[in-house]
């Protein structure tokens, strides 16, 4: 038997909330009432570490993509 830490499942519903929250925001196609709601069900330090995580990553596929287009 697995023995559940209690929200452990509501951490992880709100990790994963985050992740959509910060990808909606970075295609700037969010509804008003969408946006409220994930505001009020996410935990704002997965909402930081995931933003600065795609930030990171989008800055890195940018480089990229200018190195190989200038390479080729």
């Amino acid at each position: 038997m697995a023995s559940q830490v209690p929200g452990q499942d509501q951490d992880k519903a709100s990790f994963v909330r985050s992740v959509k929250l910060v990808a909606w925001s970075f295609l700037g196609i969010r509804s008003n009432k969408g946006y409220r709601d994930d505001l009020a069900k996410v935990n704002p330090m997965h909402v930081v570490l995931v933003g600065l995580v795609a930030a990171v990553l989008l800055v890195v596929g940018l480089i990229s993509l200018a190195k190989w287009v200038v390479a080729a």
